[in-house]
């Protein structure tokens, strides 16, 4: 059976996911979480949400996926140390060095690769496998069929994520909070620039306008099925900045089509079909301009952003008919039943309504059904006839969800066998049919002759399941009682209390762990001494105007792969060649279905020129070259000296240091050799989208104008620019910082400076 994982941001929404279905729960402790400004878990509330969900058979996963650095690393191995103590299922982890590290350190402890990993291909799933890890989190921009491909070629879980908000840039590729917003979402504390408007330029020319990098929420019900058969082991569940409203209703809805599903394709139903007021409760609960299939499918996906707004739009009211802004009053037609309580808001307005005030033809009413004409109010803003109204929050829906995790819907089942005897203690035995463990007490009462009316057996058995407030159920009690006994009501409550603390005791140290016995294996690292330092240039744009044999004064260059199968610049890389070592700077991603194809363009440009080496930026392009100087790009966000030492352990001769970290940070990291980009606008997203077509791929009715010599940019509110190459082998896009980072003063191997658009004389001026 697939595992439904779903998010927890607190204990309401831990209830939530529990009590309708999850199989599994991610939440963050306080410290090292991908959403630090999820409220999270301190350590006693850790344990106990543990302990909650474990009690009731769902599994629990800790997310350390965060990149950490040097100062912080043992902190961060002794949060993991504590949720391992605790019992804790799995822990997600991004940062290489600590996964390493917690996979030598427990080896009973799964350890999961976070999709900010950017794990997009078979290789890097293997490699992955190889180091340890029992699961990888996909990147969201994997199809089925890759999927498919992936896990039918592998023997590692695989989860992906099927509902919830998508990032537009890979995970684990995007820089734009941190170098211009100051906060990393390599770090937790994303600023969402991805939700703010731009306009997109081609020269002095607006070719696009809006919300252009916010993508719709992923909905993922019609392909549950198709997911299933992939051979997918977990579906994820977005959303632990969410509400327990949507936690509870999309784990709800989720389960119940999980479950159809499996009926369906066991041949126990005919049709799989979704009933569309369950997605209508889905839209309702949070979506960004209605649902998209994400990249799921293989066909072009022209919905994945929604330009008009970026966030949640709930479900379409209607449209103002009348508004009287001396009262506040407003009339619609409804496109959808709405109650009072329910919260709405207008089209041009950003302030937020509660409906408190509802009315059909003067008459006051409790709730309108879809089709109906009503006046509500009082409201005030930027209202106008014709503005659209959107219904945010439904208030029955969400006291449905409310009731669904207030009450104890999953159990954990008991069978109890008690002795009750005139002339000695009472025994009680009590097993836990769940897990599989068995509690044995004597109870220090001895029942008296009975005058009245003597105890019976359903009696004892009606007061035994009184457990209503608690996860317990006793499915079976036996009783061997003695005639003509009595043994007052608060005696047996005592002992079913008594039965439960200790069979619930037992319960959780089950799953407790001692870590007293593990060999830590977190080393010391000291700088490194730097001998000779290099200069290395990455050309990311080749100007066929420009006299490169002027270059002078560095001593490696790097040039992006599709230069290589490119005739237009033959010339300019034979001159490249004879003036220093020539490096192929690999593509970020690299998909399955695209890998012969790049490949054959590797092997081509090995045969054709003289190369040195490569600059990788995930694991599948390692293999590629043999014998041969690599780097590890920086795109592997190498943060910290134990991820230092373990991604060279995968075969790089050098790496490049994450540009995120400070001056300080970027010379006291302990490496062989290690690269430090010095210079250059950096990009701040990767993304498997087209803003020129609109698409996630490429399409034959498109325009191409990824082809033409253009230069495109996207402006944001405060005019600043930012640079915009598209790449149409895999449907990519790069987006660059509006300004260049300068370092000076850097312990390092190598000094990189990276190079978007300057002159030849500007170049050898830096």
């Amino acid at each position: 059976m697939i595992e439904l994982l779903s998010p927890v941001g607190d204990f309401d929404c831990l209830k939530a996911a529990v009590q309708n279905g999850a199989n599994a729960v991610y939440f963050g402790s306080n410290l090292f979480s991908a959403r630090a400004f999820a409220k999270n878990f301190d350590k006693d509330e850790l344990e106990q949400a543990i302990n909650y969900a474990k009690l009731r058979g769902v599994k629990t996963h800790l997310t350390l996926n965060t990149l950490i650095k040097d100062e912080e690393f043992e902190e961060a191995f002794n949060v993991a140390k504590t949720a391992y103590e605790f019992g804790i299922d799995a822990i997600i982890v991004q940062d290489l060095g600590l996964a390493i590290n917690l996979i030598n350190s427990f080896p009973d402890l799964e350890i999961h690769a976070s999709t900010q990993m950017t794990t997009s291909n078979l290789e890097g799933v293997k490699k992955l496998e190889h180091l340890g890890f029992k699961r990888v989190v996909l990147s969201r921009e994997c199809s089925i069929s890759e999927i498919e491909h992936i896990c039918k070629n592998s023997d590692i879980e695989i989860e992906v994520f099927t509902h919830g908000a998508l990032c537009i840039s890979y995970s684990g590729q995007c820089l734009f909070s941190s170098m211009v917003g100051g906060r990393s979402g390599n770090r937790g504390m994303c600023a969402q620039p991805c939700r703010l408007p731009y306009s997109l330029f081609s020269g002095n020319k607006v070719l696009d306008k809006g919300y252009l990098l916010s993508p719709r929420d992923l909905c993922s019900l019609e392909n549950l099925p198709n997911l299933i058969s992939a051979g997918v082991s977990s579906l994820k569940i977005e959303g632990r900045m969410k509400s327990p409203t949507y936690v509870a209703t999309v784990t709800r809805i989720y389960r119940k089509y999980i479950d159809l599903a499996y009926k369906f394709l066991n041949n126990k139903i005919s049709k799989y079909e979704i009933d569309e007021n369950d997605k209508k409760e889905l839209m309702q609960v949070f979506n960004r301009g209605e649902f998209s299939t994400g990249h799921l499918l293989d066909t072009p996906n022209k919905k994945l952003i929604y330009p008009q707004k970026p966030n949640n739009m709930g479900i379409t009211l209607g449209k103002v008919l009348k508004f009287n802004p001396n009262k506040g009053l407003i009339t619609v037609k409804l496109e959808n039943a709405v109650a009072i309580g329910d919260g709405i808001s207008f089209e041009n307005e950003s302030a937020k309504y509660t409906i408190s005030e509802l009315m059909n033809k003067n008459i006051n009413i409790k709730s309108g059904l879809t089709g109906d004409t009503v006046t509500f109010g009082r409201m005030k803003g930027n209202i106008k006839p014709g503005d659209k109204i959107f219904k945010l929050t439904d208030k029955a829906l969400s006291t449905e969800a409310l009731n669904s995790f207030s009450k104890e819907n999953i159990k954990t089942y008991l069978s109890c066998n008690l002795e009750i005897h005139s002339n000695k203690k009472i025994s009680v035995t009590v097993n836990s049919l769940n897990f599989n463990l068995e509690v044995n007490f004597e109870y220090d009462y001895i029942p008296d002759i009975a005058k009245n009316s003597p105890i019976t057996q359903d009696r004892i058995i009606n007061q035994f399941n009184k457990t209503l407030n608690t996860c317990f159920e006793f499915s079976e009690i036996n009783i061997d009682l003695d005639d003509n006994v009595f043994i007052p009501t608060s005696i047996l409550n005592d002992i079913r209390r008594t039965a439960i603390i200790l069979i619930e005791d037992k319960i959780i140290n089950s799953f407790k762990r001692d870590s007293n016995s593990i060999i830590t294996k977190i080393q010391s690292y000291s700088e490194a001494v730097i001998k000779h330092q290099e200069k290395a240039l990455l050309l990311n744009i080749l100007n066929t105007n420009y006299n490169y044999s002027k270059l002078k004064n560095f001593d490696r260059i790097y040039i992006p792969l599709k230069y290589f199968s490119d005739k237009n610049y033959e010339n300019i890389l034979k001159v490249l060649e004879n003036k220093s070592n020539l490096y192929i700077y690999m593509p970020v991603v690299v998909k399955d279905r695209y890998l012969l194809t790049i490949k054959n363009m590797v092997e081509n440009a090995l045969k054709k020129y003289n190369i040195s080496g490569a600059v990788v930026s995930e694991m599948s392009s390692i293999s590629l070259f043999k014998n041969m100087d690599l780097i590890a790009n920086y795109n592997f966000n190498i943060f910290n000296s134990y991820s230092s030492a373990e991604i060279q352990q995968l075969g790089f001769t050098s790496i490049t240091l994450s540009p995120e970290l400070d001056e300080s940070e970027l010379s006291n990291i302990s490496a062989k050799n290690k690269e430090v980009i010095v210079y250059g606008k950096i990009p701040l997203m990767t993304m498997s989208y087209c803003l020129l077509g609109k698409s996630n791929r490429c399409y034959k009715e498109c325009k191409h104008l990824c082809l033409e010599n253009n230069n495109y940019y996207l402006n944001d509110r405060y005019n600043f620019k930012f640079s915009v190459i598209p790449d149409n082998i895999q449907t990519l896009t790069t987006i660059y910082n509006s300004r260049n980072i300068s370092i000076s003063n850097i312990n390092a191997t190598c000094l990189r400076y990276d190079i978007l658009d300057e002159t030849i004389e500007e170049i050898n001026n830096l």
